[in-house]
């Protein structure tokens, strides 16, 4: 697979994260940890796809602040408002898998969560979008 079709896609499976964010931010009653994950998931996948673009393999990680440092390292501008998703990074594996948890690890902020994936799609497609110009197209 080209670094065309690898972005398309990492967006697409992105947005597929997104869609169940969006389901789940109306329902008071779905867990955090789950939309944690999909939160985590769509950042990863979005962080991954600018990574492709600026000609950069990305690392087998879940961790959102080593994708952040990659693309900062390839002199890709990234805001710095995107550190926070480090908060995001545990949802990937250990509050997924951790059968020990009885309850939700932090209680989420499931709107500025949402808010903050957005920002970084709109980026990541912006970001893509000068990195490969019309190539994506």
């Amino acid at each position: 697979m080209g670094p065309r079709e690898h972005i398309e896609r990492l967006l697409a499976k992105s947005a597929q994260d997104e869609y169940v964010l969006d389901r789940l931010l109306a329902d008071e009653n779905a867990p955090g940890e789950v939309f944690g994950f999909h939160a985590q998931q769509a950042a990863e996948k979005l962080l991954k796809a600018a990574l492709v673009a600026s000609g950069m393999d990305y690392p087998r990680t879940h961790r959102l602040v080593e994708l952040l440092d990659l693309l900062r390292s390839k002199a890709v501008e990234v805001p710095s408002s995107f550190d926070e998703l480090r908060h995001l990074t545990p949802f990937a594996v250990e509050f997924r898998y951790d059968v020990s948890l009885d309850e939700d690890p932090t209680p989420l902020d499931k709107p500025a969560i949402r808010f903050v994936v957005r920002e970084v799609r709109s980026w990541a497609e912006r970001t893509v979008n000068e990195l490969l110009g019309d190539r994506l197209d």
